[in-house]
């Protein structure tokens, strides 16, 4: 229960001001269909966040646990210090809304903007950290609509009155100490 929790409320406030969470603005603003919109992050989180807890626990399957207490340590403290930088949206990717509507562009577009973005990366350390990827998956995807629900819904009105600094700082805080308490032997219970 630990993981759905941990991951759910870490990816809820690492997913603020991030740019997925930027895009669903942009496609609210632009298309004022929030359930189609809503379907599409749904949908593409699970696609996106399953392949990177499939990735978690490869690795910790395959990587000796006193190397992978490191690499997630190093991992949980990279995410602290990126978590702190904002995010920007590059307008190709709401380009794509065009040609396959409101659900297949809100798919497209969140599936490759979570590419190796910061919520993805943290996907695949706490999927190798926790021993239930399944778990993790699922509360990293509802962190994920926890963030970015209100932002369909919302809109810009919302945006505005976020103390972004502070919700940014408040989720590096937790990555740091993911990190620290990972190198500390958190987690050595589990094997790593």
């Amino acid at each position: 229960m630990e993981s759905l929790l941990v991951s759910t409320g870490v990816v809820a406030l690492a997913e603020i001001g991030d740019k997925t969470q930027l895009l669903a603005f942009i496609l609210a603003a632009r298309f004022k269909k929030p359930l189609p919109i809503v379907a599409g992050i749904l949908v593409a989180t699970l696609l996106n966040h399953g392949m990177a807890g499939a990735l978690g626990a490869w690795i910790t399957a395959t990587i000796s646990p006193e190397v992978l207490r490191w690499v997630l340590a190093a991992s949980f403290l990279g995410m602290a210090v990126w978590t702190l930088i904002p995010d920007k949206i590059e307008e190709e990717e709401t380009q794509v809304a065009q040609r396959f509507g409101v659900f297949g562009a809100t798919l497209i577009t969140f599936f490759l903007a979570e590419m190796g973005d910061k919520t993805q990366i943290a996907t695949v350390a706490m999927a190798a950290h926790y021993p239930d990827p399944v778990l993790v998956v699922a509360g990293t995807t509802l962190g994920m609509l926890i963030a970015d629900v209100p932002a369909v819904f919302a809109g810009d009105k919302l945006a505005s009155k976020i103390p972004m600094k502070l919700v940014h700082t408040i989720a590096a805080g937790i990555f740091a100490l993911l990190g620290v308490a990972t190198l500390l032997g958190a987690g050595a219970k589990l094997g790593f």
